[in-house]
């Protein structure tokens, strides 16, 4: 049988070099590559007299933050918010008011969507992302706080009728060469959290 004189053609696949990456390889793409920085959000849990204000100390960085976190996809900022608020703290909240909207002067941080959570029911309870939490008085607020979130609870307790429009303050390049100095295992877990890494959890 005669072969015909066709000429073969030969189907060449793309490959793409990142498609079986670690999934640490992709959060490190995502942060560091997109044009658009992730937002996320933070909340102020006061007592009722508004003499005390709920910190969490986290499982993989070792520091007094208020509770937060990022923004899922396809989820509101006030969604994200009360998400974040309770799973890090067990209570059952309801949001009061929205305090504020801070923007990065730099990538150590992220957009920030401030709110003030009051508590409907529950008690306090650690959980998988804490590791210690309690209600510390205003003027003995713990050493390990990070710098800016002084500066937000004083923001909270201003009362704004409005949503005051910030930038983030205590976040520069300078600042945390010192704090690399002063406190190198912390400095290194924070970048290591910021590329999807999570140590002691």
């Amino acid at each position: 049988m005669p072969i015909a004189d066709t000429p073969s053609k030969l189907v060449k696949k793309e490959i793409n070099p990142y498609e079986n990456a670690s999934p640490h390889y992709n959060r490190l793409k995502t942060h560091f590559f997109q044009g658009k920085m992730a937002e996320s959000v933070s909340c102020i849990i006061f007592d009722k007299k508004k003499e005390r204000v709920l910190l969490i100390k986290r499982r993989d960085i070792p520091v007094w933050v208020l509770p937060g976190g990022g923004i899922e996809p396809n989820e509101t900022s006030e969604t994200a918010a009360l998400r974040e608020a309770e799973e890090e703290t067990g209570l059952s909240l309801a949001l009061s008011r929205k305090i504020a909207h801070y923007t990065p002067v730099n990538k150590l941080t992220r957009p920030t969507d401030f709110y003030e959570c009051s508590i409907l029911e529950g008690d306090i309870q650690t959980g998988p992302e804490t590791r210690e939490i309690r209600f510390f008085p205003l003027n003995a607020l713990p050493k390990r706080l990070v710098p800016f979130y002084k500066t937000w609870i004083n923001d909270a307790l201003e009362n704004s009728h409005e949503v005051l429009q910030k930038k983030i303050q205590k976040t520069s390049y300078w600042t945390f060469l010192l704090y690399l100095i002063c406190h190198p295992l912390l400095v290194i877990q924070f970048l290591l959290t910021r590329m999807g890494i999570h140590l002691n959890r």
